[in-house]
């Protein structure tokens, strides 16, 4: 693809990333205008009228933090799904989201209520998840793919049962809010700046390998041959898209689908260059999450839906798309 038709192709969809961003804002139980939310943003008085409460202090902080993590999960997403050569892996193939679980559950039943609370708790469950996948797969030092994969497998499913264990044994009161948790909540997200500025730095590092990932799709032999320290590539790499994946957890839950299918559609309308690939899944990722938070609190308002409900929804029927015409792709070579 040349550079003018890619720069085309990324400014169209920042638009729809700011368009959605606008919808985010205006989408209620309150319905606002474009010009009512213009001047809420941007009214010298920030205590004039209730649509400056609206949207500076309950939609803009939601909007951003869904915003921001849109784009980590389909970054993510996109990083795995090159590392593993495989265009139907997901952020979620480490265990990161397990650990997460553990820790924002945990603190939900030791009584914690405050968001930053319930932030850090998932956040450390998460690193603490990184951490035993990255250091039992390393062993006696023969770091490999499938260790780390296989050990991702088996830290996801010790996690899974310390949730199960978790939700057993809680009080009845708290069960929805921990139910909610785990099927993704942009609610409780109050702190939005922490996952955009991650959001920009991990974009930032990936572009900076983009060179590299493109020769990694054609195999990590060629790729050594042509010059890429394969073995840092993977290792910066699976540390990075699981950070990304950490930071998204933490802050809106298990999102479904959104790593999974973003890259994926992408990809196969732009093709599998990483210098456009990487940016474009990002702002498609964080125009989608975007979306289906507004509508996971708007189409039944006053009532909230998990937004991880409404991603599976429109996920599980494009999986199952993409996962019926794959074989007959990778016959033809389009995959990595």
């Amino acid at each position: 693809m040349n550079r003018r038709r890619a720069f085309l192709v990324l400014a169209l969809l920042a638009v729809i990333a700011a368009l959605s961003l606008l919808l985010s804002l205006a989408v209620g139980s309150i319905a606002l205008t474009p010009g009512e939310v213009w001047l809420a943003l941007f009214s010298a008085d920030v205590d004039a009228g209730m649509a400056n409460e609206v949207v500076r202090n309950l939609r803009l902080p939601r909007a951003l933090a869904a915003f921001a993590c849109g784009g980590l999960l389909a970054l993510a997403g996109a990083l795995m799904q090159v590392l593993l050569r495989n265009p139907l892996a997901d952020p979620y193939v480490l265990g990161i989201s397990g650990g997460a679980a553990v820790g924002a559950l945990a603190a939900m039943l030791l009584g914690v209520s405050a968001s930053f609370g319930l932030e850090a708790a998932a956040f450390v469950g998460a690193l603490t998840a990184m951490w035993l996948v990255f250091g039992l797969a390393r062993g006696d030092g023969s770091w490999t793919q499938t260790r780390l994969l296989l050990t991702g497998v088996i830290v996801a499913a010790g996690c899974g049962a310390a949730v199960a264990l978790m939700l057993s044994l809680a009080p009845e009161q708290q069960l929805r809010g921990m139910l909610f948790w785990l099927m993704g909540d942009a609610g409780e997200a109050t702190a939005p700046l922490p996952p955009l500025l991650i959001l920009a730095a991990g974009l930032l590092v990936a572009m900076f390998f983009a060179r590299e990932l493109n020769l990694l799709t054609h195999g990590p032999l060629l790729a050594a041959t042509l010059g890429a320290n394969v073995a840092r590539l993977r290792l910066i790499l699976y540390f990075l898209a699981s950070l990304l994946t950490a930071t998204a957890v933490t802050s809106v839950g298990s999102v479904g689908f959104v790593g999974l299918i973003v890259p994926h559609l992408v990809r196969l309308a732009l093709g599998n260059d990483q210098r456009l690939l990487l940016p474009a899944a990002t702002l498609a990722g964080a125009a989608l999450l975007t979306l289906a938070d507004t509508l996971a609190r708007s189409v039944v308002a006053p009532q909230q839906l998990p937004v991880g409900v409404l991603t599976a929804l429109l996920g599980v029927p494009v999986f199952l798309f993409l996962l019926a015409r794959t074989p007959k792709q990778a016959s033809r070579g389009d995959m990595p």
